[in-house]
């Protein structure tokens, strides 16, 4: 049996007309103007921000309640607006003279033109676009979904300075999921509880659409209404767009009923349908100002669509996987028809692409049955209630028993189903099966909603408990995913396929298989042919130089290794420019092991695109095996590997070999030699040229300028590679307070706090809020931005000092900060830092003590 809480009847609250409330927000004001510019409506509270009451506005020109400068900025500014659900904005203008600034939202409702004004905020450091690009690049950056997630909540609470950011996924029965939290440390997460899909009202969901952000600054606020209530045609005004709108009394005891006095939602979009919310809240009164709710905005229609895009990713990965299965599920049938009577065979071949627990066929009149399924007589019974449904659909559901009754009885072995039909008459079918998953749900409070009677009669009420409450789940299997019935789609054309081409005639079916085949064939030798190609010349131009099978098989080895490598390590570049060295370096350690140190190596940090990359090593590893067969390194010598750019921003690369026997130029010329004197001049256009002294082998290369990407710093040292610096370190603080007032940089540091054994990061961007951190007690170490913007953490500091807390300074400035003699020989890091530089610091730090 299905444990399913029962819902009462939602359809007050899904009747609540939330856009026509009348009222709006007392912080900021309205104005509603018709296309003669003539004030129509305005909201109660006009005097207190323009000095004009509402009742002397109405009738009366824009241009006299505002000033000119401001109406001509709005009359531009309507001209971007494309239809009702188009909001455009204006910040910072100065609506009446030698006032303070206002910021301006303009859209049109009912043919009016609704204006909307709230006091600007203090002026920030960047603005919108900048402050948007920096969150995008690191959304960019995260690697896995979970992260993508995470990193959307922090940076929309570093922006907006809720305590509680939340991102809340809908489910297939519109109940949602916190899947992502970023909160302040005193409150307990929220973290995986599910709200029940009646805690938001249809018409507000299709109205989180329309209105991607809404925002409500004080809930004990009572609103300003809008005046006139109803105009000449007894309309209210429709508030729909409405970045001000007042809050429905249902709303404002639901959000009572949690504690919560300020909140904010950025609806999550994918594909034109409500993925989700950004849900923001504060437990006192809380005002973002129109150009961070902008931003915020901004970065959710952003986010929405890398979400869409990523998961469009995953999906087309995931079908292009599952449609080959299809595919070749088609073909083998299609060559041996008693298959399709193999349940075993069916179900291990699509549980590849969509995974069951049981599968059943049912084909002209005959069942097989395998796995966890209902026992033949039960499941003929389902083949008869699905076959009164339409011809050609998928039938999917993760509770069997609510289209099929007596599927209850078998409900722990089929408790889900994906019914894939194969046929028009007689009905046949292959048919999924998922075992039931009986698992405990965390809900946010009994998500069953009270009846109560007050003096307007029985109506329901918000809950009131939002304490975790837990339920258990019967009777349900694992959902089939949407991805998964878009594969069962394809997975019954093709069945459906055969079915057909099997009654056409075999030969037909062969004749299909056979073209595929060939068309496969052509692909695979359009694919590979370049690869062949160049392995072939090195196989031949080996074998032409190659003394013995030994030689041959050696000399081929250490080229198409070298390849490999160069390979590789354009691979760690995503295919980018990749230094040259690395390149050295593992060139030098295949070959020499621990000699690689005799190689000696120095210049700029220098890239090289793939193209020039892939041909440089190929010339490396040749004068790497020449040098060590018959030069420099045979013996006890060593190498010089130079190189620099030169004014015209080519690279130059000297090679010169020291120490080793007496050189003289070879009689015959091998295919070494070739790669070396010719491929940078043939495959790059550049220069080459080579010296047989008696001293040892010399030689100079030029590539040009547009292969190279020059970086900061200098390379010197050996071929070897050296060790690298710690990552981690033992007894590492579990409590540490982040001082930094660059919101990408903290998320950051503080993701490389926790990697290193951190279990609680307090990040602070002022001086006060690190000394609350410092009042709260409980830490264990401290890292301190020395700048603060117009502050500077050294009072931090001497409260740290003053407690025996221990601490280090961060600075751009690096060795070069200016500290006072207090703080004579604290250490110090420079940015940028992460886990390297912060193990390095705190092992000084204790080696010191």
């Amino acid at each position: 049996m299905t444990d399913i809480v029962e819902q009462p009847d939602l359809t007050v609250c899904d009747r609540e007309p939330i856009h026509l409330l009348g009222a709006i927000q007392s912080f900021g004001f309205l104005l509603s103007v018709a296309t003669d510019w003539l004030v129509s409506r305005a909201s109660e509270n006009l005097v207190e921000h323009l000095g004009i009451a509402w009742d002397d506005a109405i009738a009366q020109p824009l241009d006299k309640v505002l000033s000119e400068s401001a109406v001509h900025d709005i009359r531009n500014r309507i001209a971007y607006l494309q239809g009702e659900d188009s909001v455009e904005r204006l910040l910072r203008v100065q609506l009446k003279p030698d006032a303070p600034e206002y910021d301006v939202a303009i859209h049109f409702s009912q043919g009016m033109i609704i204006i909307e004004g709230e006091p600007s905020g203090p002026a920030g450091h960047d603005d919108i676009g900048i402050t948007v690009r920096s969150m995008l690049m690191r959304q960019s950056q995260a690697g896995s979904m979970q992260n993508f997630r995470l990193n959307a909540v922090r940076q929309i609470r570093a922006i907006t300075g809720f305590d509680r950011v939340m991102l809340y996924r809908f489910d297939q029965d519109g109940a949602g999921e916190v899947v992502a939290e970023s909160v302040v440390s005193r409150l307990e997460s929220f973290l995986g509880l599910r709200y029940p899909a009646t805690d938001i009202p249809k018409q507000a969901r299709a109205l989180y659409i329309r209105n991607m952000l809404r925002v409500i600054a004080d809930l004990d606020d009572r609103g300003s209404p809008v005046l006139p209530a109803k105009d000449i045609h007894g309309q209210p005004i429709d508030l729909s767009m409405s970045v001000l709108r007042s809050v429905s009394p249902v709303h404002i005891e639901y959000l009572s009923n949690m504690g919560v006095r300020a909140s904010m939602s950025i609806s999550v979009i994918c594909e034109g349908r409500l993925w989700g919310l950004i849900a923001c809240h504060h437990y006192s009164p809380l005002r973002p100002t129109l150009e961070q709710r902008t931003a915020a905005e901004l970065f959710g229609r952003m986010f929405s669509m890398m979400l869409e895009s990523r998961e469009r990713e995953e999906s087309a990965a995931y079908e292009q996987r599952s449609r080959a299965i299809a595919d070749r599920l088609m073909s083998v049938v299609a060559q041996d028809a008693d298959l399709l009577h193999n349940p075993e065979w069916i179900g291990e071949t699509i549980s590849a692409a969509v995974p069951n627990d049981g599968v059943g066929v049912y084909l002209d009149g005959k069942v097989s049955l395998s796995g966890m399924a209902p026992d033949e007589m039960q499941f003929r019974a389902l083949v008869r209630d699905l076959s009164t449904g339409a011809a050609s659909q998928i039938v999917t559901t993760d509770c069997l028993s609510r289209l099929h009754p007596p599927a209850a009885a078998y409900a722990e072995r089929a408790a889900g189903m994906l019914a894939i039909p194969i046929s028009r008459a007689p009905r046949d079918y292959v048919i999924l099966f998922r075992t039931e998953k009986v698992r405990s749900v965390r809900w946010a409070g009994d998500p069953q909603k009270a009846m109560e009677e007050d003096a307007n009669g029985i109506r329901l009420s918000p809950r009131k408990s939002f304490e975790a409450w837990r339920q258990l789940v019967q009777g349900v299997s694992e959902p089939f995913s949407s991805a998964e019935q878009r594969v069962a789609e394809a997975v019954r054309t093709s069945l459906l396929e055969v079915v057909l081409l099997l009654a056409e005639g075999r030969e037909n079916d062969q004749a299909r298989a056979h073209e595929r085949q060939d068309l496969l064939i052509a692909e695979l030798n359009h694919r590979v042919r370049n690869v062949l190609s160049l392995v072939r010349s090195l196989i031949s131009r080996t074998r032409g130089s190659a003394q013995s099978y030994e030689d041959f098989a050696e000399t081929l080895e250490g080229r198409v290794q070298s390849l490999a490598r160069a390979h590789d390590q354009l691979t760690v570049r995503r295919w980018g420019p990749a230094e040259i060295e690395p390149l050295v370096r593992a060139e030098a350690n295949a070959y020499l092991g621990d000699n690689g140190d005799r190689i000696r190596v120095s210049g700029p940090q220098v890239a090289l695109d793939p193209v020039a990359f892939n041909t440089v090593s190929l010339v490396l590893h040749e004068l790497i095996t020449n040098c060590a067969k018959y030069g420099a390194l045979s013996d006890s010598g060593h190498v010089d590997l130079r190189w620099g750019v030169d004014i015209d921003g080519s690279l130059l690369i000297t090679w010169r070999e020291t120490g080793g026997p007496p050189v003289r130029a070879p009689e015959r010329k091998g295919f070494g030699t070739t790669i070396i004197e010719r491929s940078i001049p043939y495959d790059l256009g550049g220069r080459a040229r080579t010296t047989y002294r008696l001293t040892g082998f010399e030689a100079e290369f030029t590539i040009p300028a547009r292969f190279i990407t020059i970086g900061a710093g200098v390379v010197s040292g050996s071929g070897r590679g050296e060790a690298e610096p710690a990552t981690s370190i033992e007894n590492f603080p579990r409590s540490v307070l982040l001082v930094e007032d660059s919101m990408l940089i903290a998320i950051d540091v503080e993701d490389a706090l926790r990697a290193l054994g951190a279990a609680k990061v307090v990040t602070a961007s002022s001086v006060r809020q690190a000394r609350d951190a410092i009042a709260d007690g409980g830490l264990d170490f401290a890292i301190l931005d020395i700048n603060l913007g117009s502050d500077s953490s050294l009072t931090v500091a001497e409260e740290l000092q003053a407690q025996s807390i221990p601490f280090l300074f961060a600075s751009g400035y690096g060795e070069q900060a200016q500290l006072s003699p207090d703080f004579a020989g604290q250490e110090v890091i420079s940015k940028p830092y992460g886990r390297k530089e912060i193990v390095g610091a705190i092992m000084r730090m204790r080696a010191a003590r």
